[in-house]
């Protein structure tokens, strides 16, 4: 079975040594160097960039730059996406994001986790658990969302938050653990 298979089971895989998810990572860096390196001014060509990147990409996405991921493929988003400055997404399992899905700065989401045991972190093993973001969805500017968690549509996650498990719909929720701290509906 290769990395790449073992990933998709949701099994541990090793990244580090695999030819075929070496080369993908690359790939991918170089598009993002690119990215980074259009000015400002160039939409159409930062759009036409993300489109090459992602599986899947909605009407009017704005990703200001720096923007870094690991792979691209695995990532969908919405219709009038957009994150502000320094958005990492490390995609090793799917990412996929609702319509009008707004990200603040220097936000991570993160499907990458390594095992607790010390003998198996330190041969490079690591896991990805796929990421769902819903509709109408604002995340504050540091936030970090782990591996596993799906945040539910009309949501807000407040500013610095660290999401470790699923956010139900209508609510806002802040904190580290984040914790659903009111309902919207």
């Amino acid at each position: 079975m290769t990395e790449k298979e073992k990933v998709k089971l949701g099994l541990l895989y090793n990244p580090n040594y695999d030819a075929e998810l070496i080369s993908e990572r690359t790939k991918t860096q170089d598009l993002c160097y690119q990215y980074n390196q259009l000015l400002p001014s160039k939409l159409k060509e930062r759009e036409e960039l993300l489109r090459e990147l992602f599986h899947g990409c909605g009407k009017s996405p704005l990703i200001e730059q720096p923007f870094y991921c690991d792979y691209g493929y695995n990532i969908e988003i919405g219709d009038r996406f957009y994150a502000n400055h320094g958005l990492v997404i490390l995609d090793g399992a799917k990412v996929i994001f609702g319509n009008d899905v707004f990200v603040g700065p220097n936000v991570g989401f993160y499907t990458a986790g390594h095992p607790l045991n010390y003998e198996e972190r330190n041969l490079g093993l690591e896991y990805a658990k796929e990421i769902h973001v819903g509709d109408n969805v604002w995340i504050g500017g540091n936030v970090s969302i782990l591996p596993g968690v799906s945040i539910g549509s009309d949501v807000v996650i407040g500013a610095g938050s660290v999401v470790t498990k699923d956010i139900p719909d209508h609510c806002v929720a802040v904190g580290n653990p984040a914790r659903v701290i009111r309902y919207l509906k």
